[in-house]
C-alpha cells in the first residue's frame, strides 16, 4: 500500500469523534486530524428502547459536520462505526436508514465481538506486553479480553458503561457512599462470571478515553517528567491512592483538575470504580494504558488486509524504529550499519572483558545504535538536546516508558555534565548503576557515530587487541577515512573513560595488516 487517507467517524456512546489518518508504508500510521463532541448518545434510549428524535437529530447534525470537515482535508476514504449506543437502540436499524438519506453517509454498526477485536489488535500491535486482560469502557458497553503471547483467546461485551453506570446508579454528579458500594458489587457480580479472567495475575491494560485520563491526572500528581500516556503503567497501590484522591473532590474540583477533561467529571468515579474491580478480579499487579484502541485497531486490520507485512506484533519496535528513524532522514542502510558496527564492538569489549557481557544490555545498545543523534534532523550544534526531547517525550510503540527514557539518555550522550542533566528528573526510576552503563553505552555509541561521520558506511569491521595496558582498536574500512580518522581521534576520549586505559585507533584497508 502506497498511501492511504482514510477518515474513521466513531460513533460512541458518551463521544462521537472523526480522526483522519494517513498511512504509507515508510512513515506508518499518520493521524491529520482529531476532532470529537460530548453526546451522550446513550442517554437518549428512552423507556421502550428506542433512540429519541432529538438523540438521533444530534447525530445527524454532528456527522453533517464531519461531513464539511472531512471535505476540507480532501478525505474520500471514509468509514462510520457505530458501537454500544446505536447497537443497543431498538430502532437502530431505522437510525442507519435515515442517517443515510440526511447525510449520504452509510453507517456500519459494529458487533460486541467486532469491537472486542479491534481493541485487542490495537494494543497487540503498538505495546510489548505480551499477555494481558484489556478493558475497554465506553459509555454503552465494556470489551473485556484476555489475551496470551499475543492472541486473543477470549472477548466478551457487557452492556454497561460509564453512562449507563452512572443513569443507573448515581443520583447526582458524583456517587455517595451508598451509590458506591451498590455500583462495586454489581460490577463484580459481573466480571466474577467470567471465569476465564479470575485471579489469572496479568496486567490489565486499559482502553479508551477514562483510562486515558486516569493516566493523565497521576502523571500530574507526580510532575511526571516526559510526555504520552500509551504504555504508561500504574501499580496497584498507586491506583487506588489515585481513587482516594479524587473520592475527597467535588464535583467543581474535579471539573478543574489538570488532566481530566471537564466532561468526565461526572463519569471518572465510575470507571475508575470499574478498574478496580477488575484489576481485584484478575489479581493484576498493574494497570497499563493503551492510547490507541478501537479506531487504530481498525485502520491497523484495513493495511494488513492489504500488506500483511505492514505490522509485526512480535517485533513492535522494531518495525516502528524504521519508521521513526525515516522521519528524521536516516536511511535505512545506516542504521543497518550503526547497529551492525555497535553489535561488533560491544563484543569484541566484551571479549577482552573490558565489559560484562548482558543479552538485554546489547539489544538495549542495538536499539540505540540507530537512533543516536537523530536531533542532527533539526539542528547539528543542539543535536544531543533535540535527541534527547524527541525520544523521551513521543509515544514509541513497543517500549515501555523506562526503556524509552534508557534509549534517549543513550542515543543524547554529548558528555558527562549533558548526561547528568538530563538524567537528574528520573533518578528514582534508575540505580547508580544502571545510571553508569547507559553513560557508558552513551559514550560508546558517540564513538561509534564518529566512525560514519561522512556517511558513507565504509567500516568494515572493528577489532579490539589489548597491548601492555593498551587498548588498539583495529578498523577495517574500504574506502579513504580521513574524516573519519579525524573525529574519532576527537572522540576517544569517551571510550578511554569507559576503559579506564589508554586507547589507540588504527585505520586500514584489505591487505595491510
Amino acid at each position: 500500500m502506497d498511501r492511504l487517507k482514510t477518515a474513521i467517524i466513531d460513533i460512541g456512546s458518551n463521544t462521537i469523534r472523526l480522526v483522519v489518518y494517513e498511512y504509507n508504508h515508510l512513515e506508518g500510521l499518520r493521524e491529520l486530524g482529531n476532532f470529537k463532541t460530548v453526546a451522550r448518545l446513550r442517554t437518549y434510549i428512552q423507556p421502550n428502547g428506542d433512540m429519541s428524535e432529538q438523540g438521533i437529530q444530534l447525530l445527524v447534525n454532528t456527522l453533517k459536520t464531519f461531513k464539511e470537515i472531512m471535505s476540507d482535508f480532501d478525505v474520500m476514504d471514509i468509514k462510520i462505526t457505530a458501537t454500544a449506543a446505536i447497537r443497543q437502540a431498538k430502532n437502530n436499524q431505522m437510525i442507519i436508514r435515515y442517517i443515510e438519506k440526511e447525510t449520504a453517509l452509510k453507517i456500519e454498526l459494529l458487533t460486541e465481538e467486532e469491537e472486542a477485536y479491534f481493541g485487542f489488535l490495537a494494543v497487540a500491535h503498538t505495546m510489548d506486553t505480551p499477555s494481558a486482560v484489556t478493558i475497554d469502557i465506553g459509555g454503552g458497553s465494556t470489551e473485556i479480553t484476555l489475551f496470551e503471547n499475543k492472541k486473543i483467546i477470549k472477548a466478551f461485551s457487557f452492556p454497561f458503561g460509564t453512562v449507563s453506570l452512572k443513569q443507573k446508579f448515581v443520583s447526582g454528579d458524583i456517587m455517595n457512599i451508598e451509590e458506591k458500594k451498590l455500583l462495586r458489587q454489581f460490577v463484580m457480580d459481573q466480571f466474577q462470571q467470567l471465569n476465564w479472567i479470575q485471579q489469572i495475575d496479568l496486567p490489565v491494560i486499559g482502553i479508551g478515553g477514562s483510562a486515558r485520563n486516569v493516566a493523565q491526572i497521576h502523571q500530574q500528581l507526580i510532575n511526571y517528567p516526559i510526555s504520552g500516556v500509551h504504555q504508561y503503567e500504574l501499580k496497584r497501590a498507586e491506583l487506588t491512592s489515585l481513587v482516594n484522591y479524587i473520592e475527597r473532590m467535588s464535583f467543581e474540583q474535579l471539573k478543574q483538575l489538570d488532566g481530566l477533561s471537564s466532561d468526565r467529571a461526572d463519569i471518572i468515579g465510575v470507571a475508575l470504580e470499574v478498574f478496580q474491580v477488575l484489576l481485584f478480579v484478575v489479581n493484576a499487579p498493574s494497570f497499563q494504558i493503551s492510547k490507541k484502541g478501537l479506531r487504530e485497531g481498525i485502520m491497523i486490520n484495513r493495511v494488513l488486509q492489504d500488506d500483511p507485512s505492514a505490522y509485526d506484533k512480535y517485533q513492535v519496535y522494531e518495525h516502528n524504529a524504521k519508521r521513526l528513524i525515516y522521519r528524521y532522514g536516516r536511511s535505512e542502510e545506516e542504521c543497518r550499519f550503526l547497529q551492525l558496527i555497535t553489535e561488533q564492538f560491544y563484543k569484541e569489549s566484551c571479549r577482552l572483558n573490558l565489559l560484562t557481557f548482558n543479552d538485554y544490555h546489547l539489544q538495549l545498545i542495538k536499539k540505540a545504535a540507530p537512533v543516536y543523534a537523530i536531533g542532527d534532523y533539526i539542528e547539528q550544534d543542539s543535536s544531543n538536546q533535540h535527541t534527547f526531547y524527541l525520544l523521551a517525550n513521543q509515544s514509541i510503540a513497543g517500549l515501555n516508558h523506562l526503556d524509552r527514557v534508557k534509549l534517549a539518555l543513550m542515543a543524547s550522550y554529548k558528555n558527562k555534565d549533558y548526561f547528568r542533566r538530563f538524567a537528574s528528573p528520573f533518578s528514582s526510576w534508575l540505580t547508580k548503576e544502571e545510571m553508569k552503563v547507559l553513560k557508558d553505552y552513551g559514550a560508546i555509541l558517540k564513538f561509534i557515530y564518529s566512525l560514519n561521520v561522512t556517511k558513507r558506511n565504509i567500516v568494515q569491521s572493528i577489532e579490539l587487541k589489548k597491548v601492555d595496558d593498551t587498548i588498539h582498536v583495529l578498523i577495517l574500512v574500504n574506502r579513504d577515512p580521513m574524516t573519519e580518522v579525524y573525529q574519532s581521534d576527537r572522540q576517544k576520549k569517551h571510550i578511554e573513560r569507559v576503559f579506564k586505559k589508554p586507547v589507540k585507533i588504527h585505520f586500514y584497508k584489505k591487505g595491510e595488516m
